[in-house]
Order: C-alpha cells, then sequence, then structure tokens
C-alpha cells in the first residue's frame, strides 16, 4: 500500500455510487477516541505526540501511531455502512490474526440493547473497502474500532445518502481511563480490534479509554511517566510488569513511576496489575511482591485510591492454563475475556469512588 495515493473526500464523493454518501470521520457529527486524527503536524492518526514518543524510547516511536484503542462512533439509521481505510504499510506477524492486526470492527449498538458485533475489515492489496449491512433502518449507535498493530492514514466512511448522522450518545464517564502496557495492554493477539480486554471493559463498563500498550516498549520512563500524567483521566491502570526486563528494573521504576503520577493527580484511582502469567514460575512470584510493594506503600501512607490485581488469577478458571494464551504469553480471545472478568468489579469500584 506504500504506492497508494490517499484521495481526498471530494474525490470519494466522485467515485461513491449514487446511493451512499462519504464523510470524513474526523468532521462532525463523527467522534473520534482514543486517538487523534491526521492533521498538518502528523500524516497519520496516532495515541500519542510523534516528539513525545521519540523522547521515550525508539520502539515507543515506532509504535506511536498503532491505533490501538482507537474508535470512531456515530449514530444513524443506514442500512448500509462502508469503509475506506489507508495504511502506509501492512504488518504481518506469525502469531497474530491480519484481522487484529490491522482490521477495522465495527460493532452496533440499538437504543436499550447491548453492542453487537457486526463485521470486520481486512485492508490488504487490492481490496480497500468493505461494505456491511447494519441491518433494520432504525437508529444505532456505531463503534469502528481501529487496528491493533498498525498505522492508519485515512478512513472514510460510507453511507446510505438518505439516512440520519447524529452524535454518539458518549460515555458515563467524563474522562477516559488509560492503561499503560506491553504487548498484551496494546491487544496483541486479540483476534480482531474490540476483543481486547480493554474494548470489552469499556463496553460492559461504558468507559472511554485511551491504550498506551506499547508491544515491547513499557519499561517505565520517567519520560511516559511524565506524559500520562498530564492526561485527563477517569482512572490509570499500570501494567507494564510484562515488559519490564528484569525483576531487579521493575523494582527501581515502578514505585518512582507512579509516585510521578500521584504527585500530578492525588485523587486519581491507580489499578496496579501484575503481568497475566498462566504458570507462577520464581520470577512471577518476584514481580508481584515487587508490584504489592508499591500497593502496600501507597496504603500505609493513607492512600485510598490504589488497587492491586494479581494477574496470576485470571487464568485460573481454565481447564488448561495455556489455553487462554497464543503462545504462552499472549491472550487469545477466551485470555483477553478472562481479563476483563479479572478487572471489572476492581476497575468498576474505582470509578464509582470518583
Amino acid at each position: 500500500m506504500n504506492a497508494t495515493k490517499v484521495p481526498d473526500l471530494q474525490q470519494m464523493q466522485r467515485e461513491a455510487p449514487d446511493h451512499i454518501r462519504f464523510y470524513d470521520p474526523a468532521q462532525t457529527p463523527f467522534a473520534i477516541y482514543g486517538v487523534t486524527p491526521p492533521d498538518e503536524s502528523d500524516d497519520r492518526f496516532r495515541r500519542l505526540p510523534r516528539e513525545t514518543a521519540a523522547r521515550v524510547s525508539d520502539v515507543t516511536a515506532a509504535l506511536y501511531a498503532n491505533t490501538a484503542g482507537g474508535r470512531i462512533r456515530f449514530r444513524t439509521d443506514a442500512k448500509h455502512l462502508r469503509i475506506r481505510a489507508f495504511l502506509p504499510n501492512l504488518t504481518t506477524m506469525a502469531h497474530f490474526a491480519q484481522s487484529g492486526i490491522s482490521g477495522f470492527s465495527v460493532y452496533a449498538k440499538a437504543q436499550g440493547g447491548a453492542d453487537r458485533f457486526m463485521g470486520i475489515y481486512v485492508p490488504g492489496e487490492p481490496v480497500f473497502e468493505r461494505e456491511f449491512d447494519l441491518g433494520a433502518p432504525e437508529l444505532k449507535e456505531i463503534t469502528i474500532y481501529l487496528p491493533l498493530y498498525n498505522d492508519v492514514s485515512r478512513v472514510y466512511l460510507g453511507l446510505d445518502r438518505d439516512a440520519r448522522v447524529l452524535p454518539d450518545g458518549g460515555y458515563l464517564y467524563e474522562k477516559p481511563v488509560v492503561f499503560y502496557g506491553s504487548s498484551i495492554t496494546q491487544g496483541g493477539c486479540a483476534s480482531r480490534p474490540g476483543a481486547d480486554y480493554e474494548a470489552m471493559l469499556s463496553r460492559q463498563l461504558g468507559f472511554d479509554y485511551v491504550n498506551l500498550g506499547f508491544s515491547g516498549g513499557a519499561k517505565g520512563e520517567t519520560a511516559m511517566a511524565d506524559y500520562i500524567k498530564t492526561l485527563p483521566m477517569q482512572a490509570f491502570v499500570m501494567d507494564y510488569d510484562h515488559n519490564a526486563p528484569t525483576p531487579e528494573h521493575l523494582a527501581r521504576t515502578h514505585e518512582a513511576f507512579f509516585r510521578i503520577i500521584r504527585a500530578a493527580c492525588p485523587a486519581l484511582p491507580v489499578l496496579f496489575v501484575s503481568r497475566p502469567c498462566p504458570h507462577r514460575d520464581e520470577d512471577s512470584r518476584r514481580r508481584f511482591a515487587i508490584i504489592r510493594r508499591t500497593y502496600e506503600i501507597a496504603v500505609r501512607d493513607g492512600d485510598g485510591r490504589v488497587r492491586l490485581v494479581d494477574g496470576g488469577d485470571f487464568f485460573a478458571s481454565a481447564v488448561d492454563l495455556n489455553d487462554p494464551t497464543v503462545d504462552m504469553t499472549h491472550p487469545t480471545d477466551l485470555g483477553f475475556f478472562l481479563m476483563a472478568q479479572g478487572l471489572a468489579p476492581v476497575l468498576r469500584e474505582a470509578l464509582n469512588q470518583i
């Protein structure tokens, strides 16, 4: 796709069938969550500014524009939705479905109903566009989840020309929940966007979120903490255990990272989460003890807005502890479901503490 020229909206309209009107979701009445759309400063969607990512690490600089956690939302009574997307490159991995890496998942929610998965669009040569049947022409809230492990330079949405297009209904909480962590946090290896644990929790609990998972690149850097502390947050989930190279590195950075956030956000609910390790080896036990110590020191100091979650418990209900993973590390959709189940009551309590 590198050689593909991205058309503007006027060109899309000229090429559209007579019954379809194309829209740029960066314009009203559409809402974009979790990512910043392309503009004159950057030609792609991104989760944090390019300059900030470069200050953190080379890995973060390479992944800052992966659109994990990005969503487009609106309401419509259209029967048909078309997605045309342009990606500067197509990432591939042996252990990760292309539908999760590069796909666009569509969910629809009728009034009074639950979010219903409507299908997925996976860009690739020579197909750039897919049409979805949204069912009866009743008003529905549409959520389109952007790719978990790919950059996106442009998205256009086509709807029935005579359809109503209205703003989405927003979320239950004023600010987003921010998640910081590893490749698992970023969404590896969900079968599609929307099947990662943050998306499941968002639909269940009704919150907006920002995904700051960086595959192999979340190591508790001070520059990342300095960025996160500036964000509007309803709650913060601190989950970078898997990317800390050693327990000693985790011990040097974990409490220090939290202290930077807490100093700037004294009332913010914070969840400390250890890695979802199917088997509790000595390394995992040492790591959990370090994370628990950060929690215990905060509680000892009178901090009533911290929570501790043992990721080693997430897969305990599985018949075979390896079943919820692709490679004994990265969760399958089942693994992400179990993670969401384990986190939901703790996060719900934290959100209701505000």
